[in-house]
C-alpha cells in the first residue's frame, strides 16, 4: 500500500485491554448513574471535591496502566503512513504507545486547568498528585482537570471534522458511537475511501455506510486491518 493518510477514531473499547473501564459497555462506568453525576458540571461547582476525587481515582488508575499491542500497532504505522489519532478517551495511551498526532476531544487526564475557563491555563499536572479544593491555576482560579465533562461544549469538532473529511483511509476503532457529537464523525468521511470498523458489538450505523467490520477486540480487530491494508 503506498503512503495514506490514514485516521483513527478511537473509544473506550481500545483502552479496555490496558485495564481501563468502559463507559458504555456491560459494565461500563456511564450505566451508574452515580458516576454520571460525577463526571458533569453540577458535580464540579455544587460538590468541588467530590469531582476531584472521582478524577483523582481516574488519574491515578491511569498511572498504573500501560499501552496495549492495538496503541502500538495504531503508532508503528506512521513509519509508512501519516497518521491522525481521534480519541474519544481521556487516558495518554496513545501517545505512551508512540502516536504523535492525536486529537483529544473530550480532554486530557494528565492535564489541568482553570475553573473559570476551561481553555485557560492548561498544563500537564502529575497524574499520582491529587487535586484538591485550594488547588490554584496562574489566574487564581480553583484547579480542575482538563476534561469536557456532562454539560460542556466539546470544542476540538471542527478540526477533527475536517481531518476525517481529508482522509484517505478512516478507521474507527473500541467506540459504540453512542456519544454526540463524536459519533457523527462516520458520516463525513468520503464515501469513496476504505472504511474499517474494529468492535464485537454490532455497529448496524457503519454497516450502513460500507465499512468493513471485524467483530473482535482492539488488538486482534488491529492485526485483522493491518492484513486488509496489504490488499489495498
Amino acid at each position: 500500500m503506498t503512503r495514506q493518510h490514514i485516521v483513527f477514531l478511537t473509544g473506550a473499547g481500545i483502552s479496555a485491554e490496558s485495564g481501563l473501564s468502559t463507559f458504555r459497555g456491560k459494565d461500563g462506568l456511564w450505566t451508574k448513574e452515580e458516576f454520571q453525576y460525577l463526571a458533569s458540571t453540577d458535580c464540579l461547582y455544587e460538590e468541588t471535591q467530590k469531582c476531584l476525587d472521582f478524577y483523582n481515582m481516574r488519574r491515578k488508575k491511569l498511572a498504573e496502566v500501560e499501552p496495549n499491542e492495538a496503541h502500538r500497532l495504531i503508532a508503528e504505522l506512521e513509519k509508512e503512513h501519516e497518521v491522525t489519532v481521534i480519541t474519544q478517551n481521556v487516558d495518554d495511551l496513545h501517545e505512551r504507545a508512540g502516536s504523535t498526532n492525536v486529537i483529544h476531544i473530550h480532554g486530557e487526564l494528565r492535564k489541568v486547568c482553570s475553573m473559570d475557563n476551561r481553555t485557560t491555563c492548561v498544563k500537564e499536572y502529575p497524574l499520582t498528585t491529587p487535586i484538591m479544593v485550594g488547588d490554584k491555576t496562574e489566574d487564581g482560579a480553583q484547579m480542575r482537570p482538563y476534561i469536557v465533562m456532562f454539560g460542556e461544549y466539546v470544542d476540538s469538532m471542527d478540526v477533527a471534522i475536517d481531518i476525517v473529511s481529508k482522509a484517505d483511509i478512516f478507521v474507527v476503532v473500541g467506540t459504540s458511537l453512542q456519544v454526540y457529537p463524536a459519533a457523527s464523525f462516520i458520516n463525513y468521511a468520503h464515501h469513496l475511501i476504505p472504511k474499517f470498523v474494529i468492535d464485537p458489538g454490532a455497529m448496524p450505523k457503519c454497516d450502513d455506510l460500507g465499512f468493513v467490520h471485524f467483530k473482535t477486540g482492539a488488538t486482534e480487530g488491529m492485526k485483522l486491518l493491518l492484513k486488509a491494508f496489504e490488499e489495498l
